[in-house]
Formats: C-alpha cells, structure tokens, sequence
C-alpha cells in the first residue's frame, strides 16, 4: 500500500491548511521539534511494543512461510531427499486451492458490482419520517382527503420541495394503503445519499483493487489486514485556458491494503477490538521520506535529521525468503514504525505533547506516533472521534486462541507433503521400470572396455556362449499404486480445506454429480466454506469500516442532508444469495403476489425490483428508477394517457370528460364530483333523489 500520494513541489498547499489540520489543531504537537533526549521514553516505548509483537508473532512467521513455499512449489532448506532420490517434483495444489478460493470469495464478494457495504436506515427512524405515499390515481384521489403539506414534511424534504410541488399537496405520513400508492421512504432516501458518498469514496482510493489483495493473503496465510479510513490529500491533474498545468488538491479518506507481514498487533489481543496498540513497519524510500514533510503534523526538521543520518533498514529473517534470488538487502531505504495506541500521558508530556484541557482528567491518551531510528517525525492525539485504531484484522477461519486465523495453505500442509512424497515416488518409479537395467559378467569380456550400452555398441569377448556374458532385469512398474495414493492425498486436501475439486473446474466426481441437480446439490455444499468466510470479511471487516467511514463524514465531511441516525449494512453475505436461483424465487413470489389482490398493499415492490435486478448482476440504482420519482412521472404520464386518448363521442364522451376533471383535480388539488348516472347502467355515480314516475323519461318500465 502506497500512503504518500501527496501533493508536489507546491508552496501554496503547504503553506494552505488542510482539513485535517483544522480539525486536529488543538490536538496535534504543538512543540515542533524537538530535540531527541526528550523523547527518548516514547520511542522506547514504541520500540519495546514493537518487539513483543515480533517475538510473539515469530511462531506465525515460520508457519507463514511455509505456507509461502508451498505456493510457489519451492522445498525449504530442512527438507531432506535420500541419495537415491532423483525426482525433485513439486505438486502446486495448495496454490490452486488458494487460487480457487480468492477466486470464489472476490466472486462474491462483488456480485452486485458494488463494493459490499450498504447504509440503511433504522427501523424507527428519528430525523425524518420512514415513509411518505401518494396515490396518483385520480378516482381513488378524489375519495380521499387532500390535506396540505404539513410543515413537518416541508423541514423534511427542504430543497427536494420543489420538485414535489405536484403532489405536494398529496403528500401523506406512512405506508399507502391502496395497490395504486406511490410511497417512498425519506429516511432510506437519506441513507441511500451517505451510501453513495461513500461508494464515491471507496472507489476514489481503489478500494476494490485493495480488497482483493486482502483476500489473497486471507486465504494464503490465513489473515488480511486493511488500514483506514485516514484523511489524506490527493492530486487532480487540471489545466487552464493556456494550457498551464493548474492541479487541484482536494481532502480525502485513504484505505487500503496492509501486509500481514508489516502488520505487528498488540501481543495480548486476540482480535483488533481487544487491541490497546497496533503497530505498522514501513520500508521508505529517501523521496517517500521526505515526502512526509508535506503531509500534516510531521515534523520537518526530525525527517531531516533521520536522512541526513542515513539508511536505517534492517531486514527481518523472513524477508530473504520471500524474494526470488533469497537477497534481501536494503541499501537505501529507511525503517519507520507507524503506532497508534495508548500511552500514558506523562510520558506523553516528556515526549514534549502538549495536553489539551479537554484531556486534563486522563490517565492515558490514544495517539498516533511515527518513529524512525531515535526520532518522532509525527506525533498527535488520535484525531477520531470517537477514537479508535484505523486498522482491520480478517481472519478466514478464526483461531480463538491467536490474533491470526488459519488459512488454505495451513490447512492443507499434511496433505501438501504427501502428495509430493508420493508423486516423487511414482516418478522415480516410472524412470527405473522404464529402462533395462543390466548385469555384465566381465570374465568373458576382454578387459578395459566400457560397460557403456547404445544401439551398435561392440563388445569384445574373451570366451563362452554368446549371451552369456549380458543378462537384462526390468523393475517392477508400481506407479499406478503411487497414483493412487497422490489421488487420496488429494482427496485428503479437499476434506482439510472444504474446497472440492469439482468447484474449482474439476470434472471427476462421483455419481452425484453426473446431473445437473446432483452437480447444483455439490455446489450448493462447497458454498456453505466460502460462506463461513464471507461472514467473517463482513464482521471483522466491512460492518467496522463502513461504521468507521459514517463516522469520518459526519466528524470532517459533514452534509445536514445525511440522515443521523443510520445502520451500516455489510453485504458480503448477501451477495452470495443474489443469483440465479434467488432470481427464480423472487419471480414466483411476485408473481404470487400480483395474483392476489389482497396481498398488493402488503408487498414492498421497490425493494423485490431491485433484489431482482441485483441478482442479475444489474446495478439496481441505474436501472430502477428512484420512488419519488415514479411518483412525480407516474402524474405525468396520467395527464399524457389522457391527452393522447381519441375523442369519444356520445355518451363515452361525457365519461371522458368526467375522468379529465377528475385527473386535473388530482394534479391540481381540486376536487370535481361525479354526474349523476340517472340511468342506473354503471355509468357514473346514482344520483341522490327520487326515481322517476312511470311514464316519464328515464323510467325503466316504459317500451
């Protein structure tokens, strides 16, 4: 992950504030730069933080980079070949297995197109009200009251007012009760807004691409780790009339990907909300060091003094493991820990911060600390509000005992080893069963010469029978047995890591899966792993950063049109239903439903018409239209039938012009009463009053 995408070579951004410099100016270091033997206790503290968690965490790293080798094919340095060991094959299954499984959770993970993480509104909304209906249905209209916009719905609707000057005066509280409603819901419509801002968000920082970096270490070690949100400033690339390169800089909330390997929790926790400190390890560059000076509260002079001292690197033992030629030198790079966490606030204080009053009553404070060498090149009070560790630890299959959960890789290291054992087996096998192997009686042979054998060779004899000198044996072919224990070695891997073969592109299954619903029934069952795996992405992950994100826009990004009081929905887990069996039951629900017109006022049919189109991979905002605006066009379409109808004439004529009055009443808010239907034949309304007597037009008796 790349975390300085700053600003360039301008003086004019330095020199401006930033968002992030407003909103923490009374919390960060107001002492600048200070001189190292005052904040010898913090950076020993970070250090001594720092250890433990390497300590703690050195069982992990062993195991890790097994996991590694065994993805790449590679053997490690303690495994021991025989000396008649020729095969030196490498099965890569725990790499398709890995592969498969990033393959099937970033599947699901965007179904729907969208990054998973939804904003709904409670059930009993505060702010504004839950629903609002109209009924555009001018007969059904002119039945009902027309009572006024109430000043309630006006505060609610502020600036959307005008555009529901239409139907304003329609307006109703609550869910509509005739089939016909028009009815929206203001305080979804809200969270549907923040929702949007923070997709905006989520793809401004690549999010997506960052998220699926996360789920390839989920799966090959067992843990993924995500950073943020954190304000950062971005560059917009702009150009004036001239032709001047005129760049924009705008605030924004970063995140993205962090390596397990760089990624060193607190050595007592077991998850990151029992976490007191979490501590990243950054290897920079020179130009990614001095770039820190433009970004907020890092100290300028304390960077200086860290270059000027030289590369500080040192490479960790796991490092030459993971490059290719085993070469893990750092020549020109400089490390630099990330902290943040709780610290006491004397030590606080000799470090040189100063303490708000707000904080007076404190015993230990959240802070965020960046060392390097002896140094604090950044040091501030945690900026959030409210305050908390801007990182995400994922497990794919929780470890309750550990900090870091169990991956594919792990699960399968037994069956990793056997399958290689025996295919090196088979393979040396089929080299001596595939050749003649010879015994030479060299006393009938003249001496010296070579025992070499090609087609055409001479050999020189000395005495006896011809042949007798040569004598030919074959090896036992067993390889077939070999194959079939790398086959249950195979088999063995499916059942350790709930992954099948057949889900990933295998066609040899059992007899079960020779149909159609035999292969859907297989499926269905390899799915319920990857949904355990979802479910933990959504509750260690995208539930927290979706509540981290709603709570960074209301502290720096504020909008009075963002509803208050939200839910932060993770969809991960949704996403796995949407597809083309859900489909399917939505059709027959609705379909049901339609038939039953008792049923009609009961059915939210905006939320099935966006669950049916989501699960057709369609992005329901761009094809769905939004409540209040079908409203608003289902009026006008009213006024367009009733233009466009042909003229009547007669008595059809009168009918059309009643159903005119009445569709202008709707719109308008004026109330027009039917004609009477003197005739009784269901025409119009009976009109109040006496029959007519016998004799007299109108009287049904009469020939």
């Amino acid at each position: 992950m790349s975390f300085v995408e700053m600003p360039t070579g301008s003086d004019t951004v330095e020199n401006t504030p930033t968002v992030a410099e407003a909103q923490s100016s009374a919390l960060e270091d107001k002492v600048g730069d200070v001189d190292r033997r005052e904040i010898e206790g913090l950076v020993s503290y970070v250090y001594e933080r720092f250890k433990e968690s390497k300590d703690k965490r050195r069982t992990d790293e062993e195991r890790w980079i097994t996991c590694f080798r065994n993805f790449r094919g590679v053997y490690g340095p303690d495994t021991q070949f025989t000396s008649t060991e020729k095969s030196k094959a490498f099965i890569k299954i725990t790499k398709t297995k890995v592969l498969a499984g990033h393959a099937q959770i970033t599947d699901v993970l965007f179904a729907g197109n969208k990054f998973p993480i939804g904003i709904q509104p409670p059930n009993n909304p505060i702010s504004v009200d839950g629903a609002v209906h109209f009924d555009p249905n001018p007969q059904a209209e002119s039945l009902r009251s027309n009572p006024a916009m109430s000043p309630q719905m006006a505060k609610i609707f502020g600036p959307k007012k005008g555009l529901l000057q239409k139907i304003g005066d329609k307006l109703k509280a609550g869910i509509g009760l005739n089939p016909t409603d028009q009815t929206w819901e203001p305080a979804k419509e809200a969270a549907n807004k923040m929702e949007k801002q923070i997709h905006d968000q989520l793809n401004e920082a690549e999010s997506s691409k960052s998220l699926r970096s996360l789920v390839y270490e989920l799966c090959l070690f067992g843990t993924g780790v995500y950073k943020g949100p954190f304000l950062t400033t971005k560059e917009y690339a702009a150009w004036d009339a001239d032709g001047t390169y005129t760049p924009t800089f705008k605030n924004i909330p970063d995140m993205g990907f962090v390596s397990i390997w760089n990624s060193y929790p607190d050595a007592d926790a077991r998850n990151m909300s029992e976490a007191e400190w979490f501590i990243e390890r950054h290897r920079l560059s020179q130009t990614q060091l001095r770039a820190l000076k433009k970004r907020p509260n890092f100290r300028k002079k304390n960077i200086d003094k860290v270059i000027e001292g030289g590369p500080n690197y040192n490479p960790e033992w796991w490092e030459s493991n993971l490059t290719e030629d085993g070469d893990a030198t750092t020549n020109f790079r400089y490390e630099v820990l990330e902290f943040w966490g709780t610290v006491d606030k004397e030590t606080l204080r000799e470090a040189g911060l100063k303490i708000p009053a707000e904080f007076k009553d404190y015993e230990e404070l959240q802070i965020n600390a960046w060392v390097s060498g002896d140094l604090v090149i950044r040091l501030l009070i945690n900026p959030f509000k409210p305050a908390r560790i801007p990182y995400h630890a994922v497990p794919y299959e929780i470890n309750p005992y550990s900090f870091f959960g169990i991956g594919i890789a792990e699960n399968m290291l037994d069956s990793q080893l056997l399958m290689n054992g025996f295919m090196r087996m088979a393979v040396d096998n089929a080299a001596l069963s595939g050749n003649i192997i010879f015994e030479v009686n060299e006393d009938m042979l003249v001496p010296g010469q070579s025992m070499e054998i090609y087609p055409g060779k001479v050999f020189r004899r000395m005495g006896g029978a011809p042949g007798q000198a040569f004598f030919s044996n074959k090896i036992e072919n067993v390889t077939q047995e070999c194959i079939a224990l790398f086959d249950k070695a195979r088999q063995l891997s499916d059942e350790q890591t709930g992954m099948p073969s057949y889900a990933h592109g295998m066609t040899d299954v059992m007899s079960t899966g020779k149909t159609a619903a035999g292969m859907s029934m297989l499926m269905s069952a390899a799915a319920q792993n990857i949904k355990a795996v979802v479910r933990n992405i959504d509750d260690f992950l995208l539930a927290p950063l979706g509540r981290d994100l709603f709570s960074f826009n209301m502290q720096f990004n504020f909008d009075k049109d963002f509803i208050g009081d939200c839910t932060v929905v993770a969809k991960g887990t949704e996403s796995l239903m949407r597809n083309e069996i859900r489909s399917q039951r939505l059709m027959q629900f609705a379909q049901f439903a339609a038939g039953n017109q008792s049923m009609l006022p009961l059915v939210k049919w905006d939320y099935i018409l966006r669950e049916f189109s989501a699960s057709l991979d369609l992005d329901e905002d761009l094809v769905v239209n939004d409540p209040r605006a079908a409203a608003i066009q289902a009026v006008e379409m009213a006024k367009l039938q009733a233009t466009m109808a042909p003229p009547p004439t007669g008595q059809g004529a009168q009918q059309a012009q009643q159903q005119q009055a009445q569709a202008n009443g709707a719109v308008e808010g004026a109330s027009v009463p039917a004609p009477e239907d003197p005739t009784g034949n269901g025409n119009g309304n009976i009109a109040p009053g006496a029959a007519p007597p016998p004799g007299n037009p109108g009287f049904s008796g009469n020939q």
